[in-house]
């Protein structure tokens, strides 16, 4: 069982019986002494989509879901549905797309290390890799002497997500992409 201040990113917490994930962590420490670390946690109701705020002491402790993690490929899309193929029995899982609203911009076709989330055999959600490459479709030309400043500029990527990259990029190139912060890392 973890404590609240071991609590990590993705990890899933049963509440009231139901499996929620943890989707954002703020860490509050008070400046008084005697007082204790407070931590704010943002959960994701796994089985409603509902999000669900919650605020605990640094040695809390709370009681970790029972749920089986397997690595899946993305297979194809089936109408509303996003199919994902399990990399052992090769049997197929499909999640809603609301399910994974937030997910879809950093999917693409044959995209591997996705950790599948089953309780009772019931796929609950996906786990992305921390970084994904995507192509840059469209984005504002290169500008010279691009690379002395620390300006952003919008690009479009493959996947049509839309985010802030450095002015020195352009139209075509690969980028490694935060799947956690929706946010530019490097090139590729």
């Amino acid at each position: 069982m973890p404590k609240a201040g071991d609590l990590k990113r993705g990890m899933i917490i049963e509440i009231d019986g139901v499996p929620h994930a943890v989707k954002t962590i703020d860490c509050q420490s008070p400046s008084s002494r005697g007082a204790s670390t407070l931590y704010k946690i943002r959960y994701n109701n796994l089985q409603s989509g509902q999000k669900r705020d919650e605020s605990y002491k640094s040695d809390d402790m709370l009681k970790e879901a029972d749920c089986q993690r397997i690595k899946v490929q993305f297979s194809y899309i089936d109408g509303d549905n996003y199919v994902f193929m399990d990399n052992e029995d090769y049997s197929q899982h499909n999640l809603h797309k609301d399910d994974i609203a937030e997910q879809i911009g950093y999917i693409t076709d044959g995209m591997e290390d996705i950790t599948a989330l089953l309780m009772d055999g019931v796929i609950l959600g996906i786990e992305l890799p921390s970084t994904v490459s995507l192509q840059i479709t469209e984005t504002a030309p290169r500008l010279k002497g691009a690379s002395a400043t620390n300006r952003n500029k919008p690009a479009t990527l493959s996947t049509g997500i839309e985010i802030q990259v450095p002015e020195y990029l352009e139209t075509g190139e690969t980028i490694k992409v935060n799947t956690g912060t929706g946010k530019f890392m490097s090139r590729d």
